[in-house]
């Protein structure tokens, strides 16, 4: 059966409502208003896009933007999975179909269009997955199915196995062929996506456990501030403390709680830090978290704003590169990173 890679928005900006909803929308705002249960085939769903398109439109791109809705109204069946890659977290959604192609006229822009979806899991950390299917989950497409390195079935065995990899299920070079009249679009990959996978493998590869402590520390130190880290054992509820000023009696004074776990952290984690934070007499803390967090969390973030800043995995990643060349000698050493330019890539169909 074929895995499909779905998309929320150029900005991720519907994700939410994909995952509320349980649906996958066709929100394509040249397709408003448009009934595409009518259409039975490629030929059919291309006429409809080549008149949504605009003039100038060049033969390649209505090709490319027709393959992509193929796929949603006719490419995809009752019963296979998805991938939808999330830009508001560090994380993948993966879901089953359960609907064939819906319209609904009375439906609000930009949700007339769907499919039923049963979420099988709605954040499985990025670092869960193998490189390859990271760069197959990076195609710069809106829908499309992902054929490369037997992806759907190690995707299934990954679900058997808590959401972990099983590298015994890749056989390299086995690609699942693609149907000859599905037209698939050409795949452009996000390159800047690959590449800060890329470095958050490098980065929980030598700073799990305590060492993701001495990471976020020398970010901190970075940023001007004065620290002191807990030595190993019991460190109740403070990993990090931190302060403006040679001797860090600045203000404000935080308090840091660093969890490199690959799967997200729930509301205890983040009361923890409170309530420690009241303890050693700081101003806000910093949750930092490689695994994520739970919807619990991220539902205190508003309450919150002006105590506690949340970190995933993608904002220390943010964080190490804007502060890159503040880091001391050695860390640089042991995360070693060259900046590149590149020609950024136009997004189709949003």
């Amino acid at each position: 059966m074929p895995l499909w890679l779905v998309r929320a928005g150029k900005y991720g900006e519907h994700e939410q409502h994909f995952l509320d909803t349980n649906r996958v929308y066709l929100t394509w705002s040249g397709l408003h208003n448009t009934d595409l249960t009518k259409a039975n085939s490629y030929e059919d769903i291309k006429a409809i896009v080549r008149d949504a398109e605009s003039p100038d439109a060049t033969p390649g791109k209505i090709a490319n933007n027709a393959g992509q809705v193929w796929a949603f109204v006719l490419g995809m069946n009752v019963g296979d999975w998805l991938v939808l890659p999330l830009k508001m977290k560090s994380a993948i959604a993966v879901g089953e179909i359960k609907s064939k192609f819906t319209y609904d006229a009375s439906a609000e822009p930009p949700f007339q269009s769907w499919r039923d979806v049963q979420w099988l899991a709605k954040d499985v950390p990025r670092s869960a997955f193998d490189q390859d299917l990271l760069y197959s989950f990076g195609a710069f497409l809106t829908f499309c199915q992902i054929k490369r390195n037997d992806a759907e079935r190690r995707v299934r065995q990954m679900a058997q196995n808590n959401w972990r990899s099983t590298v015994k299920a890749f056989t390299p070079g086995k690609e699942v062929e693609v149907a000859a009249d599905t037209n698939a679009p050409e795949e452009v990959v996000d390159l800047e996506r690959l590449g800060r996978d890329s470095i958050a493998r490098l980065i929980i590869g030598k700073f799990k456990g305590h060492g993701m402590e001495r990471l976020v520390e020398s970010i901190l130190k970075a940023q001007g501030y004065t620290t002191y880290r807990s030595p190993e054992g019991a460190d109740k509820g403070v990993d990090i403390l931190a302060a403006p000023g040679p001797l860090g009696f600045g203000r404000p004074r935080i308090c840091v709680q660093v969890k490199s776990q690959e799967t997200p952290i729930d509301r205890p984690t983040l009361d923890q830090l409170v309530g420690t934070m009241q303890n050693v007499q700081a101003d806000q803390g910093l949750l930092v978290s490689w695994g994520g967090f739970k919807s619990s969390v991220e539902r205190e973030i508003a309450s919150q704003f002006f105590r506690v800043r949340l970190w995933d995995q993608d904002t220390l990643i943010k964080e190490l590169l804007d502060n890159y060349s503040q880091l001391d000698e050695d860390l640089r050493a042991e995360i070693p990173l060259k900046r590149i330019w590149t020609v950024a890539t136009q997004e189709e169909g949003e």
